[in-house]
């Protein structure tokens, strides 16, 4: 089976009404992918024609299965609409006979490395160029890795303008609860006592917003992934929580809750206790 990736050069008529073009012998059976099928309403057993050329004679054929697009992100910006059937209807039909565009070869486990067998294979001929599978993926989402370092930029950035913020609100929030604290002191609680439950109560807000956080995004990576497969029509999920994402959240907030509440509550304890309460 040989996947063809320019439909429009191939196909050339869809389903056939009660009028249609006669069934040759014998019919061959083609896959379409599961985009062209919701595209042309075809299913599984629809006749069809392939003609290298719109109004051009054809083959009759069968549609034997609808296959689903993997989830390969160098694929999503791609439009074409795909059709498998086997090299010899495919070279019969194209005119075009031993000649491909590209072709996988796979190596077996006790053989030599991929470098050294795409090495010999180079070595063998001109016209032809072997990559590793690995080096082909890296060169088609050299787009996506842009975008992920783009992405992680704004996170840097994001997380820098949130930790300054947190602070503020935190040393606004201890500030209001001078008197409190005042009192506190005057009634012989000790400074590190304040101080450790300053840093809880930070913490513990610190994890319940991460908790909050995790919740959205779980929601909001869903809704993203739900619109935009059905739009790509494709697997691929566009964003994903994992687990090391929201344990890492967590650590990060929590470190900048306990920093942020250690920070103003020093601030607070050093002033003196009837100073605090306005006297």
């Amino acid at each position: 089976m040989l996947k063809a990736r320019r439909l429009g050069a191939l196909l050339a008529a869809l389903v056939l009404g009660p009028g249609g073009v006669a069934a040759q012998a014998p019919w061959r059976s083609i896959t379409i992918d599961e985009r062209l099928a919701a595209a042309a309403g075809l299913t599984v057993g629809d006749r069809a024609v392939l003609a290298t050329g719109a109004g051009a004679p054809g083959d009759s054929v069968i549609v034997a299965g609808i296959t689903r697009r993997g989830a390969d992100p160098s694929e999503i910006a791609r439009s074409e609409f795909r059709v498998r059937l086997h090299l010899d209807h495919l070279q019969a039909l194209t005119g075009v006979g031993d000649r491909v565009g590209r072709f996988a070869v796979a190596t077996a486990p006790a053989a030599a490395s991929v470098d050294s067998a795409a090495a010999r294979i180079n070595a063998l001929a001109f016209g032809f160029r072997a990559y590793r599978a690995a080096d082909v993926a890296i060169e088609t989402s050299a787009t996506f890795r842009v975008v992920n370092r783009f992405h992680r930029a704004i996170g840097v950035i994001t997380i820098v303008a949130s930790a300054i913020f947190l602070l503020c609100i935190t040393l606004l929030k201890v500030d209001e609860r001078r008197r409190d604290v005042g009192a506190l002191r005057l009634l012989g609680i000790s400074r590190g006592t304040i101080v450790r439950a300053v840093v809880l109560e930070a913490a513990l807000i610190s994890v319940v917003g991460s908790l909050m956080g995790a919740a959205l995004g779980y929601g909001a990576s869903a809704l993203v992934n739900w619109h935009y497969q059905g739009v790509y029509s494709t697997p691929l999920r566009f964003a994903i929580v994992t687990p090391g994402i929201v344990a890492f959240a967590t650590l990060l907030s929590l470190t900048l809750g306990v920093v942020a509440g250690l920070l103003a509550a020093q601030r607070l304890v050093r002033q003196p206790p009837l100073e605090l309460v306005g006297r």
